[in-house]
């Protein structure tokens, strides 16, 4: 038979059973493409028929035997070399033109092996698809050889390379966008796509690092199958999923509609992507370490270290959470499944330290038993404390997320999970949305005195949606469960489940209806009856528009809701003011301890154990400095403060602090004692040794938290000038406050504090040396003073800065603060004081970032963060 001939016969075979096998036996899923490169396989093997010294190769997807309905086939001819140009060139036609008169696509080249072997060193993509080459038909052992080489230069060159890969991949990411977040997502080129999924199979070809296995090949062909069926329904080589296609590419995968398709593609791009991260810090880790290494043999002009073997540094973040290169692990001695709490506790240190949760500790994480209900007051702590670190927040939930962990502990996440958004407007997921509302909460936090009920407030504002009926009505009955499984009392509780009924209210009111009209204002304060609520729905607000997007939030929009907040607190302010506590009188363990430090004629102190922590109680004969000293001693022992009061009884001063202990056993009563007297008397200089330890940890990387805001409260007290402080929680804040107060010369007459996850919201109440309230004008440079000190721009008063939106008179009217919101003990003030503040739970601690045991008198290991 002529050549002829039998190409056309070759072809039309092919083409037939091409068409049998893609519209007449068409089967979804790895089998379809496998069958698929198998028959073309045998077609362009019979093309090229008995040759010597060539072999025709697979490279790319189609080298790995993916081969798609409408994919490109990605083919080399390569040869020894031996045969003459023209015989080279005709033998290469006989096999490309049969491809083209099909109308399929062809990526083809013809090399020898060195040529081959050359263009890969200066074309990344060459190399990549080199890696994935695959024998045709020909002289096999030219193939065989081709694969030995790619394989070896890939894994000399892997550190030049690998680097090049990664810049490939975020340029790609910046261009296409997140495949998880996307409408119309590329199945191929966005981030999380297939491409990210073929570099994580040369990240693994080179042997210096790994993808995480669990659940990525399963994601790769939930991409792949999307892709096919896209293929068989438009016909053409499209890789972008458009909305028109959905429901037919949805009806091919068995799916019930485009919502559940696009739901199972972010899925899968979710696994890829946290793949990715996992990989590419690893490489950085691995490329970081043999650096390293090297320049260690080059000082030491050996191995180094043990055999070469240096122990990676071993940074303590929390209990049973260290810093080791970069990453946030778990401490030897943890027992997730002893530890319940232990999964908040990581991820919060993780999150207010700025770095990743390692996957191998997320995974031990998922072992954890499960928390009692309601949830003990440490869990949350730690919940609220990783909502308020910001940014670093997201990868952190994200690893908590891949390994199952946050279903475990909010069941109610998993309906909202990889959901998507069909309004332009958001840029995100609703899970997604969710956390990046919390982030947008944490820098409003200064704003409102409750920052632990704004931010869990932000995370579950949305949790109604995708459930029948209004979300915000199906949301409030699940944030109201999950708030008393928290462990919330019925007061916030109710706070909580207002805020996510009406978190619409407010931005929906302010853009449809007249501002002026009463009605108006009535429909804000029917809604919401208490100026705190006002306070923090304002900021939720603001929080959720600036994470839906950019549309969602401008200085028009912002304007309105002011003004709206602003008409809504005028008309609450003639409300009564709800639970208003007024100081009593000395306890009689107050008197005993106050005689005995007159008796004394110095400090004493007492330990008491608690359900949640330990009781310090100091009692000091009254004089400037108690507070920066006690405070800095605490710090120096590394005690955690969660809530403090501080208030005078016939000359002295009562300093109630609740503490645990990070790290260890508790100090001993007679050494704080002893400290504390060191202290006062000078010769224990808590400020420089604070000041050793903070530079000792001046080179840790640490997320940019929203900047401090002390104010004056207006009519907080009337024979005392009340200073609001609120700022992001660090170690050594109360002494430092405590300084600049004794800075100014004001006598803090009594003083509430406390720790709500990250942020603290202080209240103190200072006077003159007469005794007397401070007049307005030296009160407002007081703030605007101590606002500096701490770190914040400069800015005093009875106001917010000019610069912030929220109008103070949202917080006009004081009301009390408790040690808890459970009912617990009210915090004690001077007589006749009124704290300034709704009452806050105990719910997280004044955390330093930390603590080994060691002598508190010394500055920690280079690396070690100061105790707080």
């Amino acid at each position: 038979m002529p050549q002829g001939d039998r190409v056309t016969d070759i072809e039309g075979g092919y083409a037939a059973a091409r068409l049998r096998l893609l519209h007449e036996e068409a089967q979804a899923g790895p089998r379809l493409r496998a069958e698929l490169a198998r028959l073309t396989d045998g077609w362009l093997g019979g093309l090229l028929g008995r040759t010597r010294g060539v072999a025709l190769v697979a490279v790319g997807g189609y080298g790995r035997g993916e081969l798609s309905p409408r994919s490109d086939l990605d083919v080399l001819l390569l040869h020894d070399g031996t045969a003459d140009a023209s015989a080279t060139a005709a033998l290469a036609d006989r096999v490309w033109y049969p491809v083209w008169d099909m109308g399929l696509d062809l990526d083809h080249s013809v090399r020898t092996p060195a040529e081959a072997r050359k263009t890969a060193a200066s074309d990344l993509k060459v190399h990549l698809g080199l890696l994935d080459a695959r024998h045709l038909a020909g002289d096999p052992a030219l193939t065989a050889a081709l694969r030995t080489t790619a394989y070896e230069d890939w894994r000399a060159q892997a550190p030049g390379r690998l680097p090049e890969l990664r810049e490939m991949c975020e340029d790609r990411a910046r261009r296409q966008g997140e495949l998880r977040f996307l409408l119309e997502p590329d199945l191929k080129e966005a981030r999380g796509g297939l491409r990210d999924a073929t570099a994580l199979r040369a990240v693994a070809a080179s042997w210096l690092a790994d993808a995480p296995r669990e659940g990525l090949e399963e994601a790769r062909n939930l991409l792949l199958d999307a892709r096919d069926a896209l293929h068989l329904a438009t016909g053409r080589a499209s890789d972008r999923l458009t909305l028109q296609e959905q429901h037919q590419v949805a009806t091919a995968l068995g799916l019930p509609d485009a919502d559940a398709l696009l739901r199972r593609v972010y899925e899968a791009a979710r696994t890829v992507s946290y793949a990715a991260d996992v990989t590419w810090r690893e490489v950085g880790r691995v490329l970081r370490a043999r650096s390293g290494r090297a320049r260690l043999r080059r000082i030491l002009g050996g191995r180094g270290g043990r055999g070469g073997f240096v122990e990676p540094e071993r940074i303590p973040l929390a209990e049973g959470v260290v810093e080791q290169e970069g990453e946030a692990v778990l401490a030897r001695t943890a027992r997730p499944e002893r530890d319940p709490v232990l999964p908040l506790r990581a991820a919060a240190a993780a999150a207010q330290a700025g770095l990743p949760l390692s996957p191998h500790a997320a995974r031990r994480l998922a072992a954890a038993g499960p928390l009692p209900v309601p949830w003990p007051a440490e869990a949350r702590q730690q919940l609220v404390t990783l909502l308020g670190a910001g940014e670093p927040a997201v990868a952190v939930w994200e690893a908590l997320e891949a390994e199952g962990v946050v279903a475990r502990l909010l069941p109610e996440w998993e309906h909202v999970r990889c959901r998507p958004q069909r309004n332009p407007v958001h840029r995100w997921t609703v899970d997604r949305h969710l956390v990046e509302t919390a982030v947008q909460a944490s820098a409003l936090a200064r704003r409102v005195d409750r920052p632990d009920l704004l931010l869990v407030a932000a995370l579950l504002h949305d949790i109604g949606k995708g459930r029948p009926g209004d979300h915000s009505e199906a949301g409030e009955a699940l944030a109201r469960a999950v708030a008393a499984r928290l462990g919330f009392g019925a007061a916030d509780t109710d706070v909580l489940g207002t805020l996510v009924r009406h978190h619409l209210l407010l931005a929906e009111t302010a853009t449809r209806r007249d501002l002026d009209d009463p009605a108006t204002v009535r429909t804000v304060t029917d809604a919401v009856s208490t100026a705190g609520t006002l306070e923090l729905l304002h900021a939720l607000t603001e929080a959720d528009a600036r994470a839906t997007g950019p549309a969602a939030w401008n200085p028009w929009r912002a304007s309105l809701v002011d003004g709206l907040v602003r008409r809504a607190a005028a008309a609450l302010a003639g409300a009564p003011l709800a639970d208003r506590r007024e100081r009593g009188a000395p306890t009689a363990e107050q008197e005993r301890r106050a005689a005995e430090a007159l008796g004394a004629g110095g400090p004493v102190v007492t330990l008491a154990e608690e359900p949640v922590g330990v009781e310090v109680l100091m009692a000091v004969p009254d004089r400037p400095g108690v507070l920066p000293a006690a405070a800095g001693v605490l710090a120096l022992h590394r005690l955690t403060v969660r809530a403090a009061e501080l208030r005078t009884v016939r000359g002295v001063l009562l300093l109630d602090w609740r503490v645990a202990a990070e790290y260890g056993s508790l100090p001993e009563a007679a050494r704080l004692r002893n400290d504390l007297v060191r202290s006062l008397d000078g010769s224990l200089d808590v400020a420089a040794r604070l000041a050793e330890r903070e530079a000792a940890y001046a080179n840790r990387r640490r997320p940019a938290p929203a900047p401090p805001r002390v104010t004056v409260a207006p009519g907080g007290s009337h024979a005392a000038t009340v200073l609001e402080v609120r700022a992001q929680d660090a170690p050594g804040l109360l002494h430092r406050m405590g300084r600049a107060l004794d800075a100014a010369g004001v006598r803090v007459r009594s003083a509430y504090v406390s720790t709500l996850g990250a942020s603290v919201v202080d209240a103190f109440y200072v006077t003159g040396a007469e005794g007397r309230a401070l007049p307005a004008e030296e009160a407002a440079a007081l703030a605007a003073g101590m606002q500096e000190t701490l770190g914040g721009a400069r800015w005093g008063g009875t106001g917010p800065a000019p610069s912030d939106t929220a109008p103070r008179s949202v917080v006009a009217s004081p009301s009390p603060i408790a040690l808890n919101g459970h009912g617990g003990t009210p915090i004690a003030q001077s007589e006749g004081d009124a704290p300034p503040c709704d009452p806050p739970p105990a719910t997280a601690g004044r955390c330093p970032q930390h603590q080994t045991p060691q002598d508190p008198h010394r500055p920690g290991p280079i690396g070690h963060p100061p105790g707080g």
